[in-house]
């Protein structure tokens, strides 16, 4: 059992990081001095070699997994249902090689509770501010150049995206401006945009991370599996963990905004776990360009050195974002059997294929993009627009909302007026 004095779990307590028995035999808990080492060049057999995935025929589960038994979930992650096969043309002993394209019928995304009068003033107020932008900083240096915004960057400004803004920011429109404005800039700075699968496969090819399944909210779910490691630190890693979390996005159906990360330390060495530099840059870009996106994050078979890594990092991590983080738990408890990996504790016996798997994730995302930007073609191209009808729910387009009901303006108390951001060209952007 862990020692309750022992300052690593006594600050895992403190820091609300749920304590884990460890092994008798466990090692001190220790960071290694160079841990922060100085950048090194990506290296891998694959990029070395010029290899790139086979483009082959693409294959993707498209049938969902038989219908659950258990009752309809809510909001707070309940009882899984029972387990069964994979899919019905593969069988139970199949291994799945490619992404599942939806959730179980029982997992099903929580309500949000509807906005109260004053949130929705700031909201309107905010919509109005961003809609009028016309340009935006290619970099976030001083007196940087601009270039007119993109039709990807206006439908990326959703309703649900300002509103996951507004509540990072506590409601505040100036703050929510700038952070929007600093995304936009940051996406087209580190290239979030424009990194091409080709570019970003190597990082990928023993399948460290893997997009698979739903958990019982309907959040897709992202496996890390950090001893599967093949290259050496570099910048390049995190474009990877960006391009992954692009792509979650990309594979969340409609009423979700949220995704779980699942990450499994079996196996793993100090080479191939992050370092702290590392962790605190991954923590920076998720928790400043992707706010309230991480629905879960289930961390298993911690090691005593990641402890410590966790110990470190931890005054980093927002208090909404720390109540998220579960250590060592049984995932049965929050992503269904069918959808969860063999190697996390599911049903689902999966076997990395880079040639299938790849091209099929890739297409599969590239489809689901093509099919939001047509309906938002359709609906007038608006900044504003709702998601759930981007992704093909049952919510109207906001053209054709407008239509259908006469609009009376919010009340906004005077007192409460909120500062309007300066122009485009002059706003200084935080990097």
């Amino acid at each position: 059992m862990s020692n309750p004095t022992d300052p690593v779990v006594a600050d895992a307590q403190t820091n609300n990081i749920e304590k884990v028995d460890l092994p008798a035999n466990a090692s001190e808990p220790s960071v290694p001095a160079e841990n922060i080492p100085a950048e090194a060049e990506t290296t891998s057999t694959a990029e070395n070699s010029g290899a790139s995935p086979t483009a082959a025929a693409v294959e993707i589960n498209t049938v969902a997994p038989p219908p659950s038994t258990a009752n309809a979930v809510d909001a707070v992650d309940p009882v899984p249902s029972v387990p069964g096969p994979v899919t019905a043309e593969q069988g139970p002993q199949a291994p799945v090689k490619t992404p599942f394209t939806s959730p179980l019928p029982a997992s099903q995304p929580g309500e949000r509770a509807p906005l109260t009068a004053d949130q929705e003033a700031k909201y309107t107020f905010l919509l109005s501010a961003v809609s009028a932008w016309t340009s935006v900083p290619t970099t976030s240096a001083k007196n940087a150049p601009t270039e007119p915004i993109a039709d990807e960057e206006r439908m990326w400004l959703t309703r649900e995206c300002l509103l996951r803004y507004l509540r990072a920011v506590k409601w505040n429109t100036t703050e929510a401006q700038k952070r929007l404005l600093g995304t936009l800039t940051w996406r087209r700075e580190y290239g979030a945009d424009t990194a091409t699968p080709d570019y970003i496969s190597p990082e990928n090819e023993t399948g460290k991370q893997v997009i698979l399944g739903y958990d019982n909210a309907s959040r897709p779910c992202l496996y890390l599996s950090p001893s599967k490691q093949n290259t050496q630190r570099s910048p390049k890693q995190i474009q990877h963990l960006v391009f992954m979390l692009d792509r979650v996005i990309d594979l969340m159906l409609p009423g979700q905004e949220t995704l779980s990360l699942l990450v499994n330390f079996t196996e793993s060495s100090g080479g191939s776990n992050p370092n702290v530099a590392q962790g605190r840059q991954a923590l920076s870009i998720l928790q400043t360009h992707y706010p309230e996106r991480l629905g879960r994050a289930l961390v298993i078979n911690v090691p005593w050195a990641v402890w410590g890594f966790f110990k470190i990092i931890t005054p980093f991590i927002d208090p909404l974002t720390r109540e998220k983080l579960k250590f060592n738990q049984d995932l049965r408890q929050h992503v269904p059997p069918q959808h969860l990996l063999s190697g996390f504790g599911g049903d689902v016996e999966f076997e990395y294929d880079h040639s299938i798997y790849w091209p099929a994730l890739i297409k599969l995302a590239e489809e689901r993009r093509a099919e939001c930007r047509e309906r938002w073609v359709k609906g007038g191209k608006r900044v504003g627009e709702y998601e759930g009808y981007l992704r093909g729910g049952n919510d109207k387009g906001l053209s054709e909302e407008e239509a259908g009901q006469q609009v009376t303006p919010v009340p906004v108390d005077d007192e409460k007026v909120p500062e309007v951001i300066p122009a485009i060209e002059t706003l200084k952007v935080q990097p």
